[in-house]
């Protein structure tokens, strides 16, 4: 089964993350500039004229879609490379997928999503 995943992280650990997700062996994803908030609400800044809030703080997103059989170091990865410790880290969601064909073959199901040097053909190599 196919699953994707969505993280939504801080713009300056966009860099880690993907490293530790290339380092592993993922080499699709897809990665938006978003805004949002979570449970900090935002943060108060100060200028010459006071201080005012922002509650829309830019972060990316980052979707990725894998085997099943991946998600969990998947997560890891994520975790190790976007996680400061600090309010505003991010947040991840897990969601199965259906279906996915690749356009320019047709090729449906685990075949579409796979790309010459990913995890799962690292790991076929590593089981022979």
């Amino acid at each position: 089964m196919l699953k994707k995943i969505e993280a939504i992280i801080r713009e300056d650990k966009l860099n880690d993350v993907k490293d530790a997700l290339h380092k592993m062996g993922i080499r699709g994803m897809n990665v938006f500039e978003i805004r949002g908030q979570g449970r900090q609400g935002g943060i108060t800044l100060a200028g010459r004229s006071g201080t005012y809030q922002v509650d829309m703080l830019p972060k990316m997103q980052i979707n990725i879609i894998l085997s099943e059989q991946n998600v969990d170091d998947t997560i890891q990865a994520i975790l190790e490379g976007g996680r400061t410790g600090e309010a505003g880290d991010g947040l991840i969601f897990v969601y199965p997928v259906d279906e996915a064909i690749r356009i320019r073959t047709g090729e449906r199901g685990h075949e579409a999503v796979m790309y010459p040097g990913d995890i799962d053909e690292r790991k076929k190599k590593g089981a022979a």
